[in-house]
């Protein structure tokens, strides 16, 4: 398992991770990883993780306070999963720690290349904190030196798509 949940602490998440399971909070191993079994959804589900992993930032969708909300992450696809990094001093990772939320990237103000032109990509799914050891929080590069003026202290969520949308923008050569 690359990046570990607070949850699965102990003796169950030992045997969990060897055997490819992701320990339930009461320590009996879970589903196994990768792609949920979602019919009719694996290569466009796959094209969509693929675009996601060729940009860097997204945003989250959550609720607070029973009202939707918009926060700005950085990502980064693992093990068919996405990881994201937020600053802990905003608290939006308590709203989302545990619950099911969106996750969406674009590449619309890059200019249009390669077959898929313009495209933009959505996830949803539930999304847990998780606590990554050094060398794997090195994949994501050095953040931000601070945020609203509070110095950056990074905070890390994974979310297991359980859904996923993808759209393209063509358009001809002519305006």
């Amino acid at each position: 398992m690359l990046f570990s949940s607070p949850r699965a602490a102990g003796p169950a998440s030992a045997a969990g991770s060897a055997s490819g399971q992701v320990p339930s909070p009461s320590g009996s191993p879970g589903r196994e990883y990768g792609p949920a079994p979602v019919s009719g959804f694996t290569h466009g589900r796959s094209r969509a993780i693929e675009l996601l992993a060729s940009v860097r930032h997204g945003r989250i969708a959550m609720s607070m306070r029973a009202l939707p909300f918009l926060a700005v992450a950085r990502h980064l696809v693992v093990e068919g999963r996405v990881v994201l990094r937020m600053h802990r001093g905003l608290g939006f990772h308590e709203s989302c720690d545990g619950s099911v939320v969106a996750y969406g990237a674009d590449n619309l103000d890059a200019p249009a290349s390669g077959a898929d032109g313009r495209w933009s990509v959505q996830f949803t799914g539930p999304a847990e904190i998780v606590h990554p050891a050094s060398d794997q929080r090195e994949l994501f590069g050095s953040g931000p030196s601070e945020v609203n003026g509070e110095r950056f202290d990074p905070v890390y969520l994974r979310l297991d798509p359980q859904l996923a949308r993808m759209h393209t923008l063509s358009y001809s050569a002519s305006p």
